[in-house]
């Protein structure tokens, strides 16, 4: 437990000086220790900080002057944001920050989304904002423990209502950094992504763990898959089980709510972490269920599991994308690659008499695998249901192969 930890502050000090006041006093009464970092550029504070906005500008290799110059508040901002985030990791790297927060609009909640993403995964990161869990804040710029609180009422001045957002959100970083314990794994991690209709992890996790390893299953709903894919792009596997694609066949069909990115199936191989792949769920599309389907849609089979997801079946030719899709992503990968194919069926609700039957959809990505794949990508070919017994049995055989030849190393039991 951090008694006193250090948190810095950021946000516009000459347009917010008075909520940027009462948030570091707010701070200060629980104990905390508050760093003042402003990213203005419209005139200088009426108190002193700790780095000032020439400190930021600097960092991004320019000058508060030669940012107005521009005349565009967009360039001066993603400037800023630049130089906010060099500073900031730097601050957490030297030990000098437990915790980050900022307050801000559009253009400040663009800078802060910036910061948070520059500090690693286990570092508090609080972002008070008037566009807080918006649509105009794309997936992929939210980092993976981000937390968020709308800035009611405070566009301009305080009040008693956007007071009540500044305290919850300064007892909430505080009380983080106080508590946060940073990912220190004393057994090497295994990434897994899955569903709630895929079963493997039953039986893995047991298994994994008996032989000396941690494993960390991600739920690929969007949010999961970037942050399973920003640990691998920290090297933070020693091995990874992707077993839940979905979030591929989403980003392909511009669902950006259930999207994990551009990257996904990606940073795992990119950084050479060793990877057995299989294509879990990939016949499905999620949208919100609260929406209206899109009437290119329309005529496919839908399942609604629940008021916030439902999934649409793709056709044959999304099928045959997804599969060339998935084997552009693998052929580029830098490490050692198992792809398994369980041919019997790919998700829970695709097998017979469920609502997202469709074999002969299955069949077009099973031919479309089986012609495109090529080595160095290891290929198993199986018949079975990827929730079978069998399927979780191969994927554990393919890892005890690969630890007994050094290409995982060795649990800690």
């Amino acid at each position: 437990m951090n008694a006193k930890p250090k948190i810095l502050l950021i946000g516009t000090c000459d347009t917010k000086a008075d909520e940027i006041l009462f948030m570091k006093s707010s701070m200060e009464g629980q104990g905390a220790q508050v760093l003042i970092m402003d990213v203005g550029v419209l005139g200088k504070p009426k108190f002193k900080t700790d780095f000032a906005n020439e400190d930021v500008a600097s960092a991004a290799h320019t000058t508060i002057a030669d940012i107005i110059a521009v005349g565009d508040e967009n360039h001066a901002m993603a400037k800023m944001a630049e130089g906010a985030s060099v500073l900031a990791k730097k601050l957490q790297r030297d030990g000098l920050i437990d915790g980050m927060i900022a307050l801000g609009g559009t253009l400040g909640t663009d800078l802060a989304l910036d910061v948070a993403a520059a500090l690693p995964l286990g570092v508090p990161k609080f972002v008070i904002s008037t566009v807080a869990f918006s649509h105009l804040i794309p997936p992929e710029r939210i980092s993976t423990d981000l937390m968020m609180i709308l800035w009611a009422g405070g566009l301009f001045g305080l009040n008693s209502i956007c007071k009540s957002s500044l305290a919850q959100a300064c007892g909430a970083v505080v009380g983080a950094a106080r508590a946060a314990v940073k990912p220190q794994a004393s057994r090497p991690i295994v990434g897994m992504t899955s569903l709630s209709i895929l079963k493997y992890m039953w039986f893995l996790k047991p298994e994994l763990e008996k032989r000396g390893y941690e494993l960390a299953v991600f739920h690929t709903t969007g949010m999961g898959g970037r942050a399973f894919e920003s640990v691998a792009s920290q090297k933070g596997f020693a091995a990874v089980m992707d077993f839940s694609l979905q979030e591929v066949v989403n980003h392909e069909n511009g669902v950006l709510a259930t999207s994990a990115g551009a990257d996904r199936l990606e940073n795992a191989g990119r950084m050479g972490i060793p990877q057995i792949v299989a294509p879990g769920a990939i016949d499905m599309v999620d949208i919100p269920s609260w929406l209206p389907v899109p009437p290119h849609w329309a005529a496919r089979p839908y399942h609604a599991h629940n008021r916030l997801v439902g999934s649409i079946i793709t056709d044959q030719e999304g099928r045959r994308e997804a599969a060339r899709s998935i084997l552009r992503k693998l052929d580029r990968a830098l490490g050692p690659v198992a792809f398994i194919l369980p041919a019997g069926g790919i998700e829970e609700w695709d097998q017979p008499g469920q609502p997202l039957h469709d074999p002969e959809g299955l069949q077009a990505f099973v031919d479309t695998i089986r012609l495109g794949v090529k080595p160095p990508i290891i290929f198993y070919d199986m018949p079975d249901h990827i929730n079978s017994p069998a399927f979780a049995q191969k994927a554990l055989a393919i890892f005890d192969e690969w630890v007994a030849s050094g290409v995982i190393p060795p649990g800690n039991p």
